[in-house]
């Protein structure tokens, strides 16, 4: 059920360029899995801003968010001990499989939400196969953390500043990494890229604008076998079956 709560920030960092770690504390008993996101309440001057959940535990949740505009520039002054409201238990998350093994391909601001996954898939005992992709190496972050769940961690860059330069569609090919099941997020080319080379099934979390955030707008709307579907109440993940993309 989708519900307004009033979090205390614990700490709000500058971890990369233009991009902060919001750790908050208060209910997260409505998080059930990976994948979800809330609306956060910016100034009254501006929408409310859609931001992935990164991670969570019992008492906490964290987000990590990029500067874009007026609203996240806001949100990046607030302080600890400040506290933010926001509009909870938003989207439908990534289901856990049971296989053995699973790729997991982030780009940009589509990593963090591929954090909580990944620590869910490892405690389940999934092998993990690791691709992140930057365009470059002032924009990256958490490399160090997806390192501490797998040893098989790739890195890509658009300049090469850091790991290899390419994007992780490449990572895919060199490595010979078609074939395993995936989770993915990241912006639009790099998800259609990733679906047009993999063999295996996937689930997809898209990045589209949203005014509402429940629905009501109806301005996230994605092209699926099933017609059309918003984003922001049955995605923002899809099954890789199941997407069908704009040209």
């Amino acid at each position: 059920m989708k519900k307004i709560e009033n979090y205390k920030i614990i700490h709000n960092n500058l971890i990369a360029k233009n991009t902060y770690e919001m750790k908050l504390e208060g209910n997260v008993g409505w998080i059930d899995k990976p994948g979800k996101f809330i609306n956060v309440s910016v100034d009254s001057n501006y929408l409310k801003r859609p931001i992935s959940i990164c991670d969570y535990d019992e008492t906490t949740l964290t987000l990590v968010y990029k500067v874009f505009g007026s609203g996240t520039k806001w949100l990046s002054n607030k302080k600890e001990n400040e506290k933010i409201e926001a509009l909870v238990n938003l989207g439908n998350g990534f289901e856990l499989n049971t296989e053995n093994e699973a790729l997991i391909i982030g780009g940009g601001v589509g990593v963090p939400p591929l954090y909580a996954l990944s620590k869910r898939l490892k405690e389940k005992g999934v092998k993990l196969t690791i691709i992140l992709g930057f365009t470059s190496k002032e924009d990256s972050f958490y490399i160090d953390k997806f390192k501490e769940l797998s040893e098989l961690v790739y890195i890509s860059s658009n300049d090469g500043s850091i790991g290899e330069i390419g994007f992780v569609s490449d990572i895919m090919i060199k490595y010979n990494l078609l074939d395993i099941p995936y989770y993915t997020c990241g912006p639009t080319p790099m998800l259609k890229a990733v679906h047009s080379i993999s063999t295996a099934k996937g689930q997809l979390s898209l990045e589209e604008r949203m005014g509402c955030g429940f629905g009501a707008c109806m301005g996230c709307s994605h092209k699926t076998k099933n017609g059309y579907k918003r984003v922001c109440v049955e995605g923002p993940v899809f099954t890789s079956e199941e997407i069908i993309w704009n040209d």
